[in-house]
């Protein structure tokens, strides 16, 4: 069959229609489960203009939204540049040619992954609060922003380490051949290949930092989530108001995904017009795995 896919076989007329019904059951279950839990809402007066009459006043936002906004996205913003460049370095670092390095890179990263995020942030916060190792009014700043650059590390350093094993080993030796120092090879020629084939993975461990801003309620962080609830709390209008919050996050996450997808677009279209190679079409999904570095 022409049309059949090298993966399956192409569903006969039974399995189309069987296929069509139940996209058709789902669609009705969602709709349904929509409206039973809008008439719940409703029925609590979660819908009446003075709920939602706060959120169209400034002093609102001023008092509660935006500072919630900043403290998620100046977290999120920290959290995920360290992240990324610590992440970047335990990647490469467990790719050593040293055993000893690869160790010492490998626990630290199965130990910070491990962690509950949560769990770390209490501990930090306690932690600096006992030894007085930053301010007062920065603690819970400063637990939120090291647990989460903690934890996404390690997180990141596996994408990293995946992707450059993810390439041809063909062309490390084709680099090693040429005389090319190892930081040469990772430099100019394994990296920049990584990150576009990595970005995608990148992107939705980033939209996890921004999300986990939020467990710093549980140490006292202003962050969006409590400013909703606090402003929920103080004008009785508390599931509008965490509605709201939903909605801004939402917003967050397309914002970051479709920055991320604008940036994947250009490095293929560099790659496309003869610039470095720095396209995940270039990566050979059945070539040997793994990175051969090996000493000059």
């Amino acid at each position: 069959m022409s049309g059949a896919s090298v993966l399956f076989d192409a569903p006969g007329p039974r399995a189309r229609l069987r296929h069509h019904l139940y996209s058709v059951l789902v669609v009705i279950a969602v709709v349904a489960g929509g409206w039973w839990l809008y008439r719940a809402f409703a029925e609590k007066g979660q819908f009446t203009a003075a709920k939602w009459k706060p959120f169209l006043e400034a002093q609102v936002w001023e008092t509660y939204l935006l500072p919630g906004l900043e403290g998620t996205l100046t977290a999120a913003a920290i959290s995920i540049v360290a992240s990324v460049f610590f992440g970047m370095v335990f990647g490469i670092l467990r790719l050593s040619d040293h055993a000893w390095v690869r160790g010492v890179a490998g626990t630290i990263v199965e130990l910070a992954r491990a962690i509950p995020v949560l769990i770390l942030m209490i501990f930090l916060f306690a932690f600096f609060g006992t030894y007085k190792l930053f301010p007062p009014d920065q603690l819970a700043f400063a637990a939120v922003v090291i647990a989460l650059t903690i934890y996404n590390s390690a997180v990141i350093a596996e994408i990293v380490r995946a992707g450059i094993r993810s390439l041809p080993k063909g062309q490390t030796e084709a680099a090693v051949a040429l005389g090319m120092r190892k930081n040469q090879l990772m430099r100019l020629i394994l990296l920049p290949q990584a990150v576009t084939a990595m970005l995608p993975a990148l992107v939705s461990q980033m939209v996890v930092v921004l999300k986990d801003t939020a467990l710093g309620y549980q140490i006292g962080y202003i962050e969006l989530v409590r400013s909703g609830q606090q402003e929920g709390a103080a004008l009785q209008n508390t599931i509008p108001a965490l509605i709201v919050v939903a909605v801004l996050m939402i917003s967050l996450n397309m914002a970051l995904s479709f920055l991320a997808t604008t940036l994947e677009k250009r490095l293929r279209s560099r790659k496309k017009g003869g610039g470095a190679v720095l396209a995940a079409d270039s990566v050979v999904t059945d070539a040997a795995p793994g990175v051969d570095v090996t000493k000059n």
